[in-house]
């Protein structure tokens, strides 16, 4: 359990942060020039709030009313900064045993991570009599972390870290990170403006505009909310959905998923059936209809109800809706409200292309027991 409440001023910027997260990905989320860097300066050490409170797991890192501030080196804190800041002249090894060396003096050696394990984890056990100049973004970015691994850190603080890549380096570490979130038994606070990053591997978002918490919560129930994209920067909205593949359609080459929404016809998604995983469907890809239509090239046709409206800019209107469970999000022109009669309690269809879903924040689930068998960082 991590437990945040303080408040600060930075030159003419306040911060008034107030949040806790169970574990799993916590994700900071908002904006560039929000608050979030600050939040994670807070937390490991490296800022001195005003006033406050900040916890891990019961253990008072901060407690401004009783005088408590415990110094950024006896936090057992990791850090990963947005560039690796590996040692140039050092091996990957050496860079990952200078890690194992803190460990053990920072804690007992039963306590710290087995080198072996970090390695297989993160996919870099092939790359340890590197240099850091021989690797990719990527790699650097995985190394960094598994440094941060091997000095057996209670809490992992990610700062953008996937700002520095470009998109396929992005895609080559996403995986790694939901290994992470998956199977490694460490909570994790993960700073990021991109919301597809977000919409894979948080378990918990933390929206922040202006420097002040605006939501917590579940990444489908927060990224399902209506009105909320406008705090943080703008980006295009859209729901996940957690859903588990039931059936492949090798003659057109399409999956069929299953979720509390019903049934959503897809592109093949190469995993097997049975897989979970979280589905990102945008705002901008659902249309509403206030009858179920007979003949149509959409594949998919949800029943759904519409919850909310929030008027977005002038000329257009972001509808909440619910899908069974889940909730989507739809984005449409004031003219398409007004001609369809929606309200908050209106039944309609919501309308959704097999081709859809957004495949870059396509990733696995586990948020129902993301440590169930992780057994990597135990003795």
């Amino acid at each position: 359990m991590l437990e945040v409440e303080f408040t600060h001023i930075l030159g003419g910027f306040t911060l008034d942060i107030a949040f806790s997260s169970g574990g799993g990905v916590t994700a900071l989320f908002g904006r560039s020039g929000a608050g979030k860097t600050s939040v994670v300066h807070a937390i490991a050490g490296l800022l001195r709030p005003r006033r406050g409170r900040i916890a891990i797991n019961g253990a008072v890192l901060v407690d401004t009313e009783n005088r408590i501030f415990v110094p950024a080196h006896k936090r057992r804190i990791g850090y990963v900064f947005q560039e690796g800041r590996l040692f140039p002249h050092l091996t990957v090894r050496q860079n990952l045993l200078f890690g194992s060396w803190f460990a053990a003096r920072a804690t007992n050696a039963a306590s710290r991570a087995r080198f072996d394990d970090v390695t297989a984890l993160l996919g870099i056990d092939h790359l340890l009599a590197r240099r850091p100049r021989r690797l990719s973004g990527g790699e650097i970015q995985r190394v960094a972390i598994g440094r941060a691994l091997l000095a057996a850190p209670r809490l992992l603080l990610m700062d953008e870290p996937l700002a520095s890549l470009d998109a396929t380096r992005k895609d080559e570490i996403l995986p790694y990170l939901e290994r992470l979130r998956d199977h490694g038994r460490i909570p994790i606070v993960y700073v990021s403006h991109a919301a597809t990053e977000v919409a894979r591997l948080a378990t918990t978002i933390v929206l922040i505009a202006d420097g002040r918490v605006q939501a917590v919560g579940p990444v489908a129930e927060i990224m399902g909310q209506a009105g909320l994209y406008p705090l943080a920067g703008g980006f295009d909205a859209g729901a996940v959905l957690v859903a588990r593949i039931v059936a492949h359609d090798p003659r057109w080459d399409l999956s069929e998923l299953e979720g509390g929404f019903g049934r959503l016809v897809v592109g093949r998604i190469d995993l097997p059936v049975g897989s979970q995983l979280r589905v990102r469907i945008l705002a901008r890809d659902v249309i509403i209809a206030g009858e179920r239509p007979a003949s149509v090239s959409s594949l998919n046709v949800l029943t759904a109800t519409v919850e909310k409206l929030v008027a977005v800019g002038a000329e257009a209107v972001e509808v909440e809706l619910r899908a069974g469970t889940d909730r989507l999000l739809a984005r449409i022109t004031r003219r398409s409200q007004q001609t369809l009669g929606l309200v908050p309690g209106r039944r309609v269809f919501a309308l959704i292309k097999a081709i859809a879903v957004e495949r870059r924040s396509l990733g696995h689930d586990a948020t129902t027991d993301f440590a169930a068998d992780a057994q990597i960082f135990e003795g």
